[in-house]
């Protein structure tokens, strides 16, 4: 393993940049390598642990090859008739995102990080890690689904951000590569989104609602849902949130 990723990974020093590089390119890009090898020591020590290490592992898992956000997909088309194909569609648009991140993946060939140096959690399905195939599918996922559907796009984006992070957290993937896989995967899904029915004026699925007095007002139930999400992904986050924070402080 080279010297300056190792002392890179140990927050000591950045690798030597390229000899051909003018001084101020050399000069922002060992800056650039230095923050994202910091910042990627630090959410991997997080996963030290075990609860961290644990939600990590299960986001990593449901998120291999695209499953969770397909299965997503496929489980809504089956239970809402009326935007059956648009689910499917959607679903269809999170394959070929992941699909684009496994070429790109190929022509790029960027090395995973050393493992001697941030010890991974999980296995990984190939050796290259530029772009992230799960960060492509999650954000894919959130912007098809969105565009169908704007309640499932707000509810899938913790989701989706947790499931990004915990790339960082079991040592797997660069912070570059989380956020080109980011770009690939919404830039994707809305080029193809044209290809989905309009949303519903509503904005989303009708709640089951409480009538009374001519009015309708949101199940207690269904509000209290839809609070417990976002709060159970912040308190996944919240110690990766604190060590990125000591990084960049």
């Amino acid at each position: 393993m080279p010297e300056g990723e190792r002392q890179a990974g140990r927050g000591l020093a950045a690798p030597r940049p390229e000899a051909h590089r003018g001084p101020a390119a050399s000069g922002v890009a060992a800056a650039l390598t230095l923050a994202e090898h910091r910042l990627l020591a630090a959410l991997r020590r997080c996963g030290r642990r075990p609860g961290v290490a644990a939600a990590a592992r299960g986001l990593s898992l449901g998120g291999e090859h695209g499953a969770l956000w397909l299965a997503a997909g496929l489980t809504a088309a089956a239970l809402d008739r009326p935007r059956r194909s648009g689910w499917l569609r959607s679903t269809a648009l999170i394959a070929g995102a992941h699909l684009a991140s496994m070429g790109v993946k190929r022509l790029v060939r960027r090395p995973r990080p050393a493992p001697d140096t941030y010890e991974p959690l999980v296995r990984t399905a190939g050796r290259h890690s530029f772009p992230s195939s799960h960060a492509t599918s999650a954000a894919a996922a959130v912007v098809a689904f969105g565009a169908l559907h704007p309640t499932a796009g707000r509810l899938a984006a913790p989701l989706a951000g947790a499931m990004c992070l915990s790339r960082l957290v079991v040592g797997v993937h660069y912070p570059s590569d989380i956020a080109a896989g980011v770009l690939l995967g919404a830039t994707t899904a809305a080029a193809g989104s044209r290809l989905l029915p309009p949303a519903p004026a509503n904005g989303g699925l009708p709640a089951p609602a409480l009538v009374g007095a001519g009015r309708r007002f949101p199940a207690p139930a269904t509000v209290a849902a839809g609070r417990r999400l976002p709060a159970a992904a912040g308190h996944l986050l919240a110690p990766v949130t604190r060590a990125r924070g000591d990084v960049l402080s």
